[in-house]
């Protein structure tokens, strides 16, 4: 498979799961057992919508296709211009701060949020793009990272994404081999390494719904540790019981469903998606500007 085909099913499959996951966000599983109905309450059946997951991405793909190398500053713009534009919804609170900073004047290395609020996963949920430009180092994808995030497990959240891609990209991972034992010795020691250690420690057999029970919330050291794990399960669940299993566990779903898609749908490229995905993917409002970004993507990526 190329790398064209590849870059490819990690957008669609990203992008599926986080319109998926939006969709079914605090949405509730059933009538609430403490309360009397007259009448069965109405069911609300799941919107699908791209959200900031999706558009962050986008907006990093189209800035890799600018030039030969990219900058933090020059991403930064494409971040600030896509802001002003209102091509981005749903924002953390980090990646808000940052972009209204940056609107005011603030430097790109500056106004990143610090701190224990500045863990969260807004880092990583853009930074799939990066692992198809192999020329970006470590200390690169830090400072692009540091735009919004100033802290150690946001990087290292967005870091673990990276390489879970490349590792496809480069053969080491196939789907047969165990995915988090060939990222481990590759991340620094920090809370989300921690949190790894502890999947991995988990019995044989553990399934997504158990994992879930450590965090599946919006804290990195909860959602990118998940999404891995959640990821290395689509060889033997596939795509569609995957993303159904995530959703089902709640938390934040659509950042959840999103960076296990994107990990995930690299493996499989974009013919292995189930159809039936991929064609309520193409009704969802934003489609058609992702789908022009990424045949952009395709002619540039190495």
């Amino acid at each position: 498979m190329t790398t064209p085909e590849r870059l490819a099913g990690c957008i669609l499959a990203g992008a599926i799961g986080d319109a998926w996951g939006s969709g079914s966000e605090n949405l509730p599983n059933g009538p609430d057992r403490t309360t009397f109905y007259l009448q069965p309450p109405p069911r609300r059946e799941p919107v699908w919508q791209l959200t900031d997951d999706t558009q962050l991405t986008v907006v990093t793909l189209a800035a890799l296709c600018q030039g030969p190398l990219l900058a933090p500053a020059t991403l930064a713009t494409h971040l600030v211009a896509a802001f002003a534009q209102g091509r981005l919804t749903g924002l953390g609170a980090s990646t808000l701060k940052a972009l209204r900073e940056l609107q005011a004047g603030g430097h790109w290395s500056q106004v990143g949020r610090e701190g224990e609020y500045a863990a969260g996963n807004g880092a990583a949920m853009r930074i799939a793009p990066f692992a198809f430009w192999p020329q970006y180092t470590r200390a690169e994808l830090h400072d692009f990272c540091r735009i919004t995030h100033r802290q150690v497990d946001a990087y290292v959240g967005a870091l673990a994404v990276v390489l879970a891609i490349r590792a496809v990209l480069s053969g080491q991972w196939t789907g047969a081999e165990p995915l988090l034992d060939l990222l481990m010795p590759q991340l620094p020691d920090t809370r989300l390494r921690d949190r790894l250690l502890e999947i991995q420690a988990l019995p044989a057999h553990t399934s997504i719904a158990d994992v879930a029970r450590l965090g599946t919330s919006g804290y990195v050291v909860d959602s990118v540790p998940f999404a891995l794990f959640c990821a290395a399960q689509v060889p033997h669940l596939g795509l569609t019981e995957t993303l159904a299993a995530i959703i089902a566990a709640g938390g934040d779903t659509d950042t959840n469903a999103s960076l296990a898609g994107q990990i995930a749908g690299t493996l499989l490229g974009p013919h292995n998606l189930p159809p039936e995905l991929l064609r309520k993917l193409a009704r969802v409002e934003g489609y058609a500007s992702l789908i022009q970004v990424l045949q952009v993507a395709q002619q540039n990526v190495v």
